[in-house]
């Protein structure tokens, strides 16, 4: 249990169905090695996957994809932020978060996400970050920046971190991640009724809105520890390079989440 964009992929956890490992007495050696002219990697319960004269995913089709997805947010981010007048902010920035929550559900739901699948979450999610980061902006001016640098070290020091230190994640973490996640979504997802009823910003306003956007920011890190294991799991499974769209899904979902968490943070330090 993790990232449910991730899990909706078997390639990723472990649950397609093996093909029938060769017996090591036949080659009188390793079979993987025999068959699949390598040694087992460090996730032995998944065996290769993918179809003969499959093409498979790599790590350079994950950052080459990944990149693709948030230059796309990016450049239609800039171009809301540019386009959008004040009067429409608010709506735009309502209408996209609600819009983009249902996209990603339905792109990730089919059993292949498509480079168009993604494109689109890309459109509805540039809109959404352009509209939020022009109500920081306004404000604020240069936060911007400040957070766009601050999500790429974050997410740079995250990985680093990840690979050096040899982080492994466990079942149970994914599940912890998960389960906290989860329960963060629910608990945002009432404040933000609760503050278009109310008119307010319910948690996200005063000191306990710092403390909820460093537990958000928290969260989004520990998702992009997970995004990362689930990266290394579906290569290890000798998952398709189709696979790597869904991975580049999910890794900018959470991208987006963590530059939303910082600009709040950073808003709460410039006031």
């Amino acid at each position: 249990m993790g990232n449910p964009i991730f899990n909706r992929s078997g390639f990723f956890n472990g649950q397609q169905p093996a093909p029938v490992p060769v017996q090591p007495q036949q080659y009188g050696q390793n079979p993987y090695q025999q068959q699949y002219g390598q040694q087992p990697n460090q996730y032995p319960q998944f065996q290769p996957q993918a179809q003969a004269g499959t093409k498979l995913m790599t790590l350079d089709d994950v950052i080459t994809k990944t990149a693709i997805s948030l230059i796309m947010v990016a450049g239609v981010a800039a171009v809301a932020y540019l386009m959008l007048p004040l009067a429409f902010v608010f709506p735009a920035l309502i209408a996209s978060s609600l819009l983009g929550l249902v996209t990603v559900f339905i792109v990730s739901a089919r059993r292949t996400v498509s480079p168009v699948g993604l494109f689109v979450y890309a459109i509805v999610e540039g809109v959404f970050v352009g509209a939020f980061t022009k109500v920081f902006e306004y404000q604020y001016p240069g936060i911007a920046t400040q957070a766009v640098l601050a999500t790429f070290v974050v997410a740079g020091v995250t990985l680093a971190a990840y690979k050096f230190f040899n982080i492994r994640v466990t079942p149970k973490f994914r599940r912890m991640v998960f389960i906290a996640t989860a329960a963060f979504a629910v608990l945002m997802l009432g404040n933000f009724v609760f503050s278009l009823i109310s008119g307010s910003a319910g948690m996200r306003g005063g000191a306990l809105g710092l403390l909820v956007a460093v537990v958000a920011c928290g969260l989004a890190v520990m998702n992009l520890v997970t995004d990362f294991d689930y990266v290394e799991r579906g290569i290890a499974s000798r998952a398709p390079a189709s696979e790597s769209w869904r991975a580049a899904l999910g890794i900018t979902v959470t991208m987006v989440w963590l530059y939303t968490e910082l600009l709040r943070i950073l808003s709460y330090f410039r006031r």
